[in-house]
């Protein structure tokens, strides 16, 4: 049976209402933009989804959270995005904040089936609230569990038909771990390959993580926050 999906749409079209969507990415770097926008056209709702953060207002993961469409967040950041931050302040929108490093650990737990781990980031605080703490050589750890998902939008820069996937820079940060951790891994890439034209020592993510890869039909790459320096004065 062939991985290849001919459009996004196609792609995404049985996630059911309430399902667990991990979401690849770093700020708006290496994001699934194209299942974004699908999921968001689609409409599914009471979505819980994990990512590194909430998109801005009118990209990423910020067209879910304005459309209405999804009901918890577990994430590290969420300070691009005005209308996350209003929901959030109105709890209207349930947050489950964790530690960047600790979010991204606990990912790759449940990718690689390790029942949790002990970390002494949140000690203290109410990050370990509720949670098991041990100390070891006289420091004190927090118990973390792992995190799966029903399903995860990953976005590569190249791919093949087996789902074979290499990441670009920044998109290595949460996609390849979220790739391993989901039932469905969905893909996107910017180039389909032929199969064996990604050298084996190139790929980031094996094929056998994937179950559906389609090219993205745009990307915008769109920037949070953008800072340039001011022009110099021309003297004439």
């Amino acid at each position: 049976m062939s991985k290849v999906f001919s459009t996004a749409q196609e792609a995404i079209r049985d996630i059911p209402e309430g399902a667990v969507i991990m979401m690849g990415g770093f700020g708006l770097c290496g994001i699934p933009e194209n299942l974004i926008r699908a999921l968001r056209d689609q409409g599914t709702r009471n979505l819980t989804l994990v990512s590194n953060n909430a998109g801005t207002d009118d990209y990423g993961i910020g067209l879910l959270i304005k459309n209405g469409q999804v009901r918890k967040m577990i994430m590290s950041y969420g300070g691009e995005n005005k209308i996350f931050e209003k929901l959030a302040l109105e709890k209207k929108l349930d947050v489950e904040w964790t530690p960047q490093g600790t979010l991204a650990e606990k990912i790759r737990a449940g990718g690689a089936g390790i029942g949790g781990f002990y970390t002494p980031t949140g000690y203290g605080t109410v990050i370990a609230e509720g949670k098991e703490t041990r100390q070891f050589e006289g420091k004190w750890f927090v118990l973390e569990r792992p995190l799966k998902a029903d399903f995860a939008f990953v976005k590569a820069y190249q791919g093949d038909p087996m789902g074979n996937l290499a990441y670009r820079r920044t998109a290595r940060n949460f996609n390849p771990i979220m790739a391993t951790a989901a039932e469905v891994t969905i893909a996107e890439v910017e180039k389909l390959s032929g199969i064996g034209e990604i050298s084996p020592d190139a790929v980031h993510t094996p094929g056998i993580f994937v179950k559906r890869i389609l090219q993205g039909a745009r990307y915008e790459k769109a920037i949070e926050r953008r800072t340039v320096r001011k022009r110099e004065a021309v003297v004439a």
